[in-house]
């Protein structure tokens, strides 16, 4: 607004300025007079000064003419001029223009137009970075895989342009399902461009695939380094690849050195259940089951799993069912609101037949979330404490249809491992098996009823072998005759 205003003044002072100027012209006494040949022109003042004006534009426009002329000439004997440089400019605005459509058509999906325009801009412009990328990305709109590899190819020639070459050959061959080549592109273009994001979790998950976990951990080390992990799920991934190195080594018989991978994946994410567990199996071949004993407590205390409980079990394999309670006491002891804990110590109290002290410790959860696994438990107190077949049966049949034991699942696509793994063997997500119930199926056989001590149906109920007292379950018995039938009866 200002400026525009300003612009308005200094125009009626400059109309101002020069009426004032012609006024005065007019005004003024005498004139100019030119005399040739016997020949007199005599102007006034003003009309002197339009002659002056009109002679100094004259003179302007025969020295452009000339300019011109000199510039014709040497565009016709080859040299570079401003008529060159204009037919230059020309030649530039219109490949551009095509390098514009093509773009809009490449970003509307018509890859055939693509192509078209990007060939265009390629003959108008002196632009091979340019050109090539967007035929090279035509190509692949339109499917024209040869025409897109080559034009990548080209691309590598270029350093500017190598990094985009790599990438787009990268994506070809994960196209192509070819993983070999596409790990070599992948660590090519990570070395170009280390800070790229989409590189690096190419790279992650080739590596993965591979096995290749040095190399994983590296490319996790540089995701965290350029700031696209942070630093608290950088360290929950290197847990879980320091433990796949570990089972790796341990594998191979390399013990010491697969001991040391498990104590630091432990020391890095203390709540994986799975690196606590290979730790704790490494300190009781080493005899050493008081620091065994320390990691699955610590790893129970952030998350209660059945088989940390019988990692805690196998410390004392020959122990007596009262000492183990006693000891798991101490091993549980500030979980107890745990779902887990309560599980645990009730199929402890049922082992030493103390149903009283069994029915105690599951309180109420059997009520308040009836899985498989906490129903049996119930038949079992039930049938301890002398109920009718009816009663236990009738729990049995809620426990057949009750949502089912957790197994480690897959949060990215839901698929069920038997065991943990740091990638899916589904989706090839990487550190997405969690424990976790399953969805709730329609029917449950019942040969996948859980087991109420000792040991679990395969498949379903994940309990930790424990205790193995005489007239409880046992592998491959009928679950509901077991319970009603042989489960010893409160003395």
């Amino acid at each position: 607004m200002l400026w525009s205003l300003i612009k308005i003044l200094s125009f009626v002072a400059m109309v101002m300025l020069v009426s004032f100027g012609a006024g005065r012209l007019m005004e003024a006494q005498g004139g100019v007079t030119i005399e040739y040949a016997g020949f007199e022109l005599s102007f006034g003042a003003l009309q002197a000064a339009l002659l002056f004006l009109g002679l100094l534009i004259t003179l302007w426009l025969l020295l452009k003419l000339f300019g011109l002329a000199i510039a014709l000439l040497r565009f016709i004997n080859g040299d570079e001029t401003a008529l060159s440089r204009y037919f230059d400019r020309n030649r530039e605005h219109r490949g551009f223009e095509a390098l514009s459509d093509g773009l809009m058509a490449l970003a509307s999906g018509d890859g055939r137009d693509a192509m078209a325009k990007a060939k265009k801009a390629d003959r108008l412009l002196n632009r091979s970075d340019l050109t090539n990328l967007i035929v090279a990305q035509a190509a692949v709109a339109n499917g024209d895989r040869q025409t897109a590899e080559a034009t990548y190819k080209k691309l590598l020639k270029e350093p500017k342009t190598r990094f985009v070459g790599t990438y787009g050959l990268l994506q070809q061959h994960l196209q192509d399902g070819d993983t070999e080549v596409a790990l070599k592109l992948a660590e090519h273009a990570f070395a170009l461009k280390p800070q790229h994001g989409e590189t690096q979790d190419v790279l992650l998950k080739l590596q993965a695939g591979q096995e290749d976990w040095h190399g994983v951990r590296a490319t996790l080390t540089a995701k965290l380094k350029h700031g696209t992990l942070p630093k608290d799920v950088h360290k929950r991934r290197d847990a879980v690849f320091a433990l796949s190195q570990a089972r790796d080594l341990r594998a191979e018989g390399k013990l010491e050195e697969a001991q040391s991978y498990a104590v630091e994946a432990n020391r890095l994410a203390p709540g994986l259940v799975p690196a606590a567990l290979l730790a704790a199996e490494g300190y009781r071949e080493q005899n050493n089951g008081k620091q065994a004993s320390r990691i699955l407590r610590a790893a129970w205390q952030l998350a209660p799993h059945p088989e940390l409980a019988a990692g805690f079990a196998a410390l004392a394999p020959d122990e007596a069912p009262t000492a183990r309670l006693k000891r798991f006491a101490q091993f549980a002891k500030g979980t107890e609101p745990h779902a887990e804990t309560k599980m645990l110590m009730a199929e402890l109290h049922v082992a030493l037949a103390d149903f009283d002290g069994a029915r105690q410790a599951l309180g109420e959860h059997a009520k308040t979330d009836p899985t498989m696994r906490a129903l049996t438990i119930l038949a079992a107190i039930e049938r301890g404490d002398g109920a009718d077949d009816q009663s236990v049966r009738q729990l049995l049949t809620q426990a057949i249809s009750a949502q089912r034991n957790p197994q480690w699942i897959c949060e990215n696509c839901g698929h069920v491992h038997h065991d943990w793994e740091p990638v899916c063997l589904n989706c090839e997500a990487i550190d997405s098996i969690a424990w976790k119930h399953p969805p709730m199926s329609e029917a449950v056989s019942p040969d996948m009823l859980p087991l109420i001590v000792g040991h679990m149906a395969q498949g379903a109920a994940n309990l930790p072998p424990l205790l193995e007292p005489e007239g409880l379950i046992q592998p491959g018995e009928d679950a509901a005759k077991t319970v009603t039938d042989d489960m010893p009866l409160k003395k």
